[in-house]
């Protein structure tokens, strides 16, 4: 590997070090939630230009390292195209059934909402 390409690697939590805490703060805003639920609705890694967000270029890749860092997506890049994708196995050993609550009480907010 070449310095170039190690400087393309994201820093990550272990799954030791994800904090229950973290994870609740990255869940709780709006904009991220919304990442997570598209990320638990697909079977890929979602690239971040994939996302429409309302929110500019710089707060987007704010939301990202939010959830990165809190450890609830892992990041990882092919070719120059940052990838997303849901640390839901790791999420489910640490905090058994929370993810799951997480989104299906999004999905019911939605649903009281738009009716």
């Amino acid at each position: 590997m070449t310095e170039r390409d190690t400087s393309r690697i994201l820093a990550h939590p272990e799954a030791g070090e994800i904090r229950l805490e973290g994870v609740l703060h990255a869940l709780s805003d709006p904009v991220r939630l919304s990442i997570v639920l598209d990320l638990a609705a697909s079977s890929e890694d979602l690239a971040c230009s994939y996302f429409v967000l309302p929110v500019t270029k710089s707060t987007t890749t704010h939301h990202f390292r939010v959830l990165r860092e809190s450890g609830v997506v892992r990041q990882t890049y092919r070719g120059t195209t940052k990838l997303n994708a849901l640390r839901r196995e790791e999420l489910e050993a640490l905090f058994p059934g929370l993810l799951d609550s997480v989104l299906e009480a999004a999905a019911a907010e939605e649903a009281r909402l738009a009716s």
